[in-house]
């Protein structure tokens, strides 16, 4: 090969087969669109939630997270706080909750306290409620710590609910008869 040839070699461009270039695509799309609920939140040097339970008016202010990881003190807190009401029992939540609520906040200009509804469920207050509505899951994600059902304080429920469903990070159901949004981190669906 002359030096011409292996010059005009080197430049030439790998040809791609349809199935390359169609792949390519799909890959640059989906990075485009990929859900950005949290993308923002590590720039925050801490997270703190104000919040109202409002079955035993108990309120708190908590920090759960600083100087890049979670604060097992604030967690702690929080998981007594969002204890089954009924039963006193309580469950470790998950901390991917309290980012969504953070991360919702952040997008809403309402900066009242998270109200909540309902937190961790015991399997027996949820065959309880689930005996008195149709509408209570038989295995439901408030029995593994990973939903809650929550209104924020100066803020309209649609608000919370369209706010809460643009982070596309879990399941999102609102309900404006009972008067609540629930969220949880499960797969993202919306109703």
């Amino acid at each position: 090969m002359t030096v011409k040839q292996k010059d005009h070699a080197s430049r030439q461009t790998p040809t791609l087969s349809r199935r390359g270039f169609i792949t390519g695509c799909a890959a640059a799309a989906a990075a485009m669109v990929a859900p950005t609920a949290f993308a923002n939140i590590k720039q925050s040097p801490e997270r703190v939630l104000a919040l109202h339970h409002l079955h035993t008016g108990e309120r708190r202010r908590v920090t759960y997270w600083a100087e890049g990881s979670y604060i097992q003190d604030g967690l702690k807190e929080i998981n007594h706080l969002l204890r089954d009401h009924r039963t006193g029992d309580q469950h470790s939540m998950d901390p991917a909750l309290f980012d969504l609520l953070h991360q919702v906040q952040a997008r809403l200009e309402c900066r009242g306290e998270f109200q909540i509804i309902s937190g961790y469920r015991s399997p027996k207050t949820n065959k309880m409620l689930r005996q008195n509505s149709s509408g209570v899951a038989k295995r439901s994600m408030h029995m593994d710590g990973k939903a809650l059902d929550i209104r924020l304080a100066g803020c309209e429920l649609k608000q919370l609910h369209r706010a809460a469903k643009s982070l596309k990070a879990g399941g999102v159901g609102l309900y404006t008869r009972s008067n609540f949004v629930h969220v949880d981190t499960g797969r993202v669906r919306y109703w």
